[in-house]
């Protein structure tokens, strides 16, 4: 779940816990919105915690140095062998 999950959830159950007025009978709403807010406070902090450790920066180490090798052409006239 991220980040857009964890704050609907976190919404949600402020919602539930304090603009609703129902009753309904077995379900205590205010508890349930509750746990939805502890919930997404849970995974807040989680999906946080799990970015922080992605954004570790590395430090640039030294440029290494390619040599290219040159390749002279050899066709047999410009060395001194040829005929």
């Amino acid at each position: 779940m991220g980040l857009g999950g964890c704050i609907i959830l976190i919404a949600a159950g402020a919602i539930l816990t304090f603009a609703t007025d129902w009753h309904m009978q077995g379900v205590n709403l205010d508890l349930v919105g509750v746990i939805l807010m502890i919930v997404g406070l849970i995974g807040v902090t989680t999906f946080s915690s799990i970015a922080r450790r992605r954004r570790v920066v590395v430090p640039p180490t030294a440029p290494t140095v390619v040599e290219e090798e040159r390749h002279v052409r050899r066709d047999g006239y410009s060395d001194g062998y040829g005929v």
